[in-house]
């Protein structure tokens, strides 16, 4: 059994060696750290201990904003704090923030190792509980220990098993297919096919054909009878990703289909009939929309029924380690089975803000497994925070002085670049998606890319 791990914080040097000495004649392993800073720096160097003592008063900071610190970086271990007389305020601000218990100085030994053993108790119960729920949701892929999330969860499992449509918002990459799934599985529908469509990956005409089906002899080329996706998801769930993207046409057919479950295909002379279970996706605004007119009201309305608006990962940061987890266990038998995700890594993990949010954390993640070289990604980390901070600044050569106009369009240049490569970094690469999100047309956005020498590696046609 390995042994459980003590960081013990105190700027008083034989109080340390005092703690330090005890503890590890109880069997726990221990380490004493002088001051707040250090104990930061050790955080982020080394494997995160099972419980931290910390003395309210260090030479650098105080209790609390050590325990702020702490929060900030995700670290979960049980924190007991120390205080002497007239630092109870101080103790009960910590308390708020996390702190799993406190002891007045001085206390007797009996006291310390009876605290240790119950928020060492607390830690491994919440512990157990967040795997038993990671295990559960792992068949869809759902991981989260974050409060808005798992109420959110609920809400899902709660009209699984009913037939109103559910609409679910976010950004790019944050799990809106994910939630589909996690409904489809808590419903009685499960056993039926659960079918995907990305209403922006195709034009008007084929997006119609692909729901709906169509005749033999309805076009040119229809050869055969084909059914749509409705028919294929009957029983089941269809998933419409980026309903946003659907033109007004299908809009006010998909309407139909939602009003009376009937629909008929392309070149047929009677209609279909399908039990399906809807469920829309979208991560722009939709409500602008509607308001400027590009989406029917009354459809927004008919799929506004169950809404799930999904924050991005930036927002709920302690879904991070655990999704390093889960995407560690996924791909690592494939790519590295003996590979471990390095103290220093996962910070910089938590740290970061995830534009791309999950999808992105998941391809890093499978780099990491495929080349586990965590100095080059580490590195890849500050350069984004680099560029990040120095913003769209301009570099004006040497010599002969610029007009205000040629400067002006040097820094819309540069801000064009950055808004593109950001834009082919959330769409992991893919030019066609990324010219559509951009609202320019592909063979513009293949001119820019060649103009800015932009490496090829990073980008791909895919639909």
């Amino acid at each position: 059994m390995m042994k459980q791990s003590v960081y013990v914080v105190d700027d008083d040097a034989s109080f340390r060696s005092y703690l330090t000495t005890m503890l590890a004649g109880q069997g726990y392993e221990t380490t004493g750290i002088e001051t707040g800073n250090d104990l930061v720096a050790k955080l982020n160097s080394s494997s995160i201990p099972s419980i931290i003592l910390l003395d309210v008063v260090l030479p650098d900071s105080d209790g609390i904003q050590v325990m702020a610190r702490i929060k900030q970086m995700g670290i979960t271990a049980p924190v007991i704090m120390l205080s002497g007389i007239g630092q109870v305020r101080t103790v009960i601000e910590a308390m708020k923030l996390g702190a799993a218990d406190f002891l007045m100085k001085p206390f007797e030994y009996g006291a310390l190792e009876e605290a240790i053993e119950k928020a060492l108790e607390r830690a491994s119960e919440k512990e157990h509980l967040h795997r038993s729920a990671a295990i559960a949701n792992e068949s869809s892929g759902f991981v989260t220990a974050n409060f808005n999330m798992q109420h959110l969860a609920e809400i899902v499992r709660r009209v699984a098993d009913t037939d109103v449509p559910i609409l679910i918002t976010g950004e790019s990459g944050v799990g809106k297919e994910v939630m589909a799934r996690y409904a489809h599985m808590h419903s009685s529908r499960r056993d039926r096919p659960f079918i995907k469509v990305n209403c922006a990956a195709m034009p008007h005409e084929l997006l119609e054909s692909e729901l709906f089906g169509y005749e033999k002899g309805a076009f040119t080329g229809a050869v055969t009878d084909k059914p749509g996706k409705f028919e294929l998801a009957n029983g089941g769930t269809l998933l419409l990703d980026e309903i946003g993207e659907m033109s007004a046409l299908l809009q006010a057919k998909l309407l139909h289909v939602l009003q009376d479950g009937t629909f008929a295909r392309l070149g047929a002379r009677k209609d279909t009939r399908v039990d399906v279970r809807v469920i829309a996706a979208t991560n722009i605004k939709i409500e602008e929309n509607v308001a400027k007119g590009k989406f029917r009201e009354d459809l927004y309305f008919r799929l506004n029924v169950i809404r799930v608006d999904l924050p991005p990962l930036r927002e709920r940061r302690e879904d991070i380690p655990a999704l390093c987890d889960y995407f560690m266990s996924k791909y690592s038998k494939r790519y590295n089975p003996n590979a471990q995700l390095p103290a220093e890594l996962s910070n910089a993990f938590f740290n970061y803000a995830w534009p791309g949010n999950i999808r992105q954390l998941e391809n890093y993640v499978r780099r990491f497994l495929v080349l586990p070289d965590h100095h080059a990604l580490m590195e890849e980390f500050q350069k984004g925070s680099q560029q990040k901070q120095s913003g769209s600044i301009v570099q004006i050569p040497v010599g002969k002085p610029d007009s205000l106009l040629e400067v002006g369009a040097r820094a819309a240049d540069r801000a064009e670049q950055e808004l593109v490569r950001r834009v082919l970094a959330e769409t992991g690469g893919n030019r066609k998606l990324a010219a559509r999100r951009l609202n320019i047309c592909y063979k513009a956005l293949l001119n820019k890319l060649k103009r800015w020498s932009a490496p090829q590696t990073l980008v791909s046609d895919a639909a």
